[in-house]
């Protein structure tokens, strides 16, 4: 069955972002990621690394954090209330990528594992985490790519995993107050802790081992791909919408920013550049108002026979 075990997900957490930002230089090519280091009691660390201005990587951050705390903050107790006081240890890696080119998406990913310990009963553990991907100009065989990958990833907890936290993902990255989803989708889990942690941490690698297969080969075919001032303008006016969402609506930025994190560590994940046009709508027919009706909808990509 198998006891949890914090340093092993540690461990992973830390490889994990090694790996992500060696992928992600090796596909930019000129720029490297900045690393900072903040270490406290007991081992906890914080190790945000971003990257900026780069050749085909317009910003990303990579962020490693091990914490500790007398009481988790409202965000990550609104699904289990009976921690509310209590004090925990959580260790995640989260990161996102913006990319320059305006027809390679942006893409976000999170692994984070919660202990938390009522001082009248045993500890309580879980997983949660995904990846999910927004695109501005979009490729059906980017995002049947992507879910391919996404439903691999689910292997481990069975057939059932999949189709799931696709659904939760197209629940939760939708913004409310315009009525659209985010991007297209991917996983999106919280809560895992059955049926055992061997299993729930396989699928907690799986996920981010598989990442990389999902990303990685859509920003190769696409970072290269010749753009104008139209793609841009484009790409930066849905950036607006992807700020709207982290500062509104997400549970990752509202635990950080009630957690006392560093301020700059909590917001890296923000477009570099974005814009806001009042009103503005694109041209019926256009590759722009293409994106709105073919790709942000949420569908199944794979089919059921895929």
């Amino acid at each position: 069955m198998g006891a949890p075990d914090f340093g092993a997900v540690r461990d992973y957490l830390l490889d994990l972002q090694e790996r992500i930002c060696a992928a992600l230089e090796a596909s930019d090519g000129a720029a490297a990621f900045r690393e900072d280091r903040f270490e406290g009691e007991g081992g906890t660390l914080a190790r945000p690394r971003v990257l900026e201005e780069g050749e085909v990587v317009e910003k990303s951050a990579v962020h490693f954090t091990h914490s500790r705390g007398a009481s988790l903050p409202p965000a990550a107790t609104e699904r289990r209330p009976q921690l509310a006081g209590a004090p925990f240890e959580a260790v995640a890696v989260s990161l996102i990528v913006h990319p320059r080119n305006p027809y390679a998406p942006t893409s976000h990913a999170n692994i984070r594992f919660f202990v938390g310990r009522p001082a009248d009963g045993p500890e309580i553990w879980w997983f949660g985490g995904g990846f999910d991907l927004t695109p501005y100009y979009g490729f059906d065989e980017d995002c049947v790519h992507w879910h391919r990958v996404a439903r691999e990833a689910c292997a481990p907890l069975g057939p059932d995993a999949y189709p799931r936290y696709k659904k939760w993902c197209d629940e939760y990255f939708f913004l409310h107050h315009r009525n659209e989803p985010r991007g297209i989708g991917g996983l999106f889990f919280d809560d895992v802790d059955e049926p055992d942690f061997d299993t729930c941490f396989a699928f907690a690698r799986s996920v981010g081992d598989l990442y990389l297969q999902a990303y990685i080969p859509i920003l190769e075919r696409r970072k290269l791909l010749p753009w104008g001032e139209r793609e841009r303008d484009f790409q930066l006016w849905r950036r607006g919408r992807y700020a709207e969402f982290n500062l509104v609506i997400d549970r990752g930025t509202r635990y950080g920013l009630q957690s006392g994190r560093r301020v700059e560590s909590v917001l890296a994940s923000l477009p570099p550049l974005l814009r806001w046009r009042y009103d503005w709508r694109p041209d019926p027919g256009s590759e722009e108002a293409r994106l709105a009706e073919h790709f942000l909808v949420p569908k199944d990509w794979l089919g059921p026979d895929s």
